[in-house]
């Protein structure tokens, strides 16, 4: 039974993903197909329809409602993993003409500077690993840092403006829910449900054989060094990715309401 999954080519997916596209557990009664793409690429895909099983933005979930299901494994949610605000200089962000480089318009961060910031207006969307750069060149006064990126940028000369995860945890006490996994409501409910079982063995598997999945892991990210990538893991995979639980669906339902 064939059956289509996009996720993106980052740690924390590939980590969970990887039992499951490697053959590490039985997948049956199914013939998996993986594309990865870009966050806002996924986004894209749910939005026009086109995807079976997908990863999202959770701030896009109320445009798809009606067509996809949220999965209970597999979310990316936690304390202490918002996306960060940073610059090249000193920047003030009451002001209004700030020019802003976000990894997406669909994307929960800028959801989050939708929420935390509505008066900065002036946000150019582009591709999430060129944000810093784009930053330290001068070409936006600031940007929005996901993925590998929020523990890079120093590297780069850049510094922190704001953590919009602390913000977010500040104002509503919540984990930030920044991810998550949909099923295409199209696909029979039987369907729907052993693929959750799967990805759950499978994030159990990549708990339980850590660095079995380090080869994977490289073939897909922006960042080879060790240290970021277990960052990176340790971070956006934990126990919210088994099941998001009664808290984390309170916290989707607050992103999203």
């Amino acid at each position: 039974m064939k059956l289509k999954l996009n996720i993106s080519p980052c740690p924390n997916d590939t980590f969970m993903f990887d039992a499951i596209v490697n053959g590490r557990i039985d997948t049956a009664p199914f013939d998996i197909e993986v594309e990865y793409l870009d966050i806002e690429q996924l986004n894209a895909r749910v939005l026009s329809g086109d995807a079976q099983i997908s990863k999202i933005s959770c701030a896009v979930y109320p445009s798809i409602a009606d067509r996809y299901v949220v999965l209970d494994s597999g979310s990316a949610l936690g304390r202490g993993n918002g996306p960060l605000l940073v610059s090249a200089g000193d920047v003030d962000v009451a002001n209004p003409n700030l020019r802003v480089a976000v990894p997406g318009l669909h994307t929960t961060a800028n959801a989050l500077m939708n929420r935390l910031f509505p008066h900065i207006t002036h946000k150019s969307p582009m591709l999430f690993s060129k944000i810093a750069d784009a930053v330290a060149r001068g070409e936006f006064d600031a940007g929005v840092l996901i993925h590998e990126g929020r523990f890079t940028y120093e590297n780069r000369g850049l510094r922190l403006v704001a953590d919009l995860g602390v913000e977010w945890e500040r104002t509503t006490g919540l984990p930030l829910p920044l991810g998550a996994i949909v099923a295409s409501r199209e696909l029979p409910p039987e369907m729907i449900s052993r693929f959750e079982e799967l990805l759950r063995e499978s994030i159990a598997y990549a708990f339980a054989h850590p660095t079995a999945s380090r080869i994977y892991i490289k073939e897909h990210a922006q960042e080879m060094a060790d240290d970021v990538i277990d960052s990176h893991i340790a971070l956006f995979v934990n126990d919210y990715s088994l099941s998001l639980g009664e808290e984390g669906r309170r916290a989707l339902h607050e992103l999203t309401r």
